[in-house]
C-alpha cells in the first residue's frame, strides 16, 4: 500500500541554475509512505459494521454533536455495509520516500523551498529546507 503525504510541481524556473547554464526541467517533490504485508479480505457485516463505527467516531469526534453509525436507519446502514469490502494489513514492511530536491545544488533548493512557500506548499517548503540540513534522506 501506498500512504502519499505533501507533494508539489517544483518549476525549473525556482532554480539558480536556469539562469547559469538553463539545463532545467520541471519536476515533482513528494513524500510517500510503502506499507508491505499480507492482506486479509473481508466482508463480515458486524466486523465491517465495527471498522466503519469505529472510523466514524474517529472522524467525528470534536464535532458537536457527532454523527454516529446508529444515526442512519439499521436497513440503511445494512445496504451500505453489502457495498463494501475491508481489508487488513499486517505490515511486514515500510518504507519511506521522498524526493525533495535533494539532488539539486544548495541555491537551487532554496529556490525551491521559496518558490514552493509562495505557491502555498509552505509543508513541502519546510521538508525541503529539512532535507538541506540533513533532516531528509534520499
Amino acid at each position: 500500500m501506498i500512504f502519499p503525504g505533501p507533494d508539489a510541481y517544483v518549476s525549473p524556473s525556482w532554480y539558480a541554475t536556469k539562469a547559469e547554464t538553463g539545463k532545467v526541467v520541471p519536476t515533482w517533490n513528494y513524500v510517500a509512505v510503502h506499507a508491505s504485508g499480507p492482506v486479509t479480505v473481508f466482508d463480515d457485516a458486524d466486523r465491517l459494521r465495527a471498522v466503519v463505527a469505529g472510523l466514524t467516531a474517529r472522524h467525528e469526534r470534536g464535532r458537536s454533536p457527532p454523527w454516529a453509525v446508529e444515526d442512519a436507519p439499521a436497513d440503511f446502514i445494512a445496504a451500505q455495509l453489502g457495498g463494501i469490502v475491508g481489508f487488513e494489513m499486517t505490515i511486514a514492511r515500510l518504507e519511506g520516500k521522498w524526493k525533495l530536491s535533494q539532488n539539486r545544488n544548495i541555491a537551487d533548493r532554496q529556490g525551491v523551498a521559496e518558490g514552493l512557500r509562495r505557491d502555498g506548499h509552505a509543508d513541502m517548503a519546510a521538508l525541503v529546507e529539512g532535507a538541506q540540513t540533513g533532516a531528509g534522506s534520499t
